[in-house]
């Protein structure tokens, strides 16, 4: 659950309740836990027990549970409480009538592209993981930043504005879109790249092959990369990061019938 929402306590004895019901035993990590008084597992050692994740709450909540449960490749299902997200696409109305079909396995698990990063500076290395995108940006609104980028080696293009937006397909539809970028079936084996407010009307939008790697530097005294934006750090000059899409997909858990461009339409108001 996303944290300081002790109001989802409720809804947490709702849901397991519902599973019990059902013969599946519902556990829960300790930082959810602790806000609403009940006992839980660390994460780590609840993802070694469970055979899938449950997040209750919105977008947030679902990609921070599917980025910190990467390692060990489980199915994650979204219970959106309040409007309805991209990507927690259920309500407690719809579990209850979904929780018989997943127990008889009438489901879907759905694999998302994600996105894996280096970023070396002069004190060490970090990897991360992304699930949406991977944001490189300026650190005040000051003044624009200049970015440099390269494809498996090769020069590609200088960016000066405001950033660039690196996308999972999955990702398009976050900032990506909000910024003029293009919506991504979420099966593609691609990434994009998207400009943020660019100083020249010429550069637009690009979409790269899954298997390509992006290396993006900087001449800036300090810049940012920021990760889904939950995780935010620092590079400067001298520094490089290199993305790419990462070796293994995360697993989406839905309903068979399943459709993203259903999803589309209900949040984008297509065809209206």
């Amino acid at each position: 659950m996303r944290p300081s929402t002790p109001e989802l306590k409720s809804v947490f004895y709702q849901v397991k309740a519902l599973f019990e019901s059902h013969g599946v035993e519902i556990l829960i990590d300790n930082i959810s836990g602790g806000m609403i008084g009940v006992l839980g597992q660390k994460f780590d050692i609840l993802c070694q027990n469970c055979d899938m994740l449950l997040s209750i709450g919105g977008d947030g909540t679902f990609i921070s549970a599917v980025r910190r449960s990467y390692a060990y490749k489980m199915p994650v299902l979204g219970i959106h409480a309040g409007k309805l997200g991209f990507l927690a696409d259920l309500d407690l109305a719809g579990l209850e009538d979904f929780v018989p079909k997943l127990t008889s396995g009438d489901y879907c698990i759905e694999e998302r592209a994600m996105l894996e990063a280096s970023m070396t500076t002069k004190e060490k290395t970090t990897r991360v993981i992304a699930f949406n995108d991977i944001v490189l940006t300026r650190p005040s609104i000051a003044k624009m930043i200049h970015l440099q980028t390269k494809v498996d080696g090769k020069a590609f293009n200088t960016y000066f504005g405001d950033g660039v937006i690196i996308s999972t397909p999955t990702g398009s539809t976050a900032y990506n879109l909000s910024a003029g970028g293009p919506v991504l079936f979420p099966h593609t084996h691609v990434f994009a790249l998207t400009p943020i407010s660019p100083h020249s009307l010429t550069q637009r939008p690009v979409v790269l092959p899954g298997h390509f790697e992006i290396e993006v530097s900087t001449s800036e005294q300090s810049a940012l990369a920021i990760v889904d934006g939950q995780d935010l750090y620092e590079f400067g000059e001298g520094d490089r990061i290199l993305i790419k899409l990462a070796s293994e997909s995360a697993r989406l858990l839905h309903k068979s019938d399943f459709n993203y461009f259903d999803v589309l339409k209900g949040k984008l108001g297509w065809g209206e």
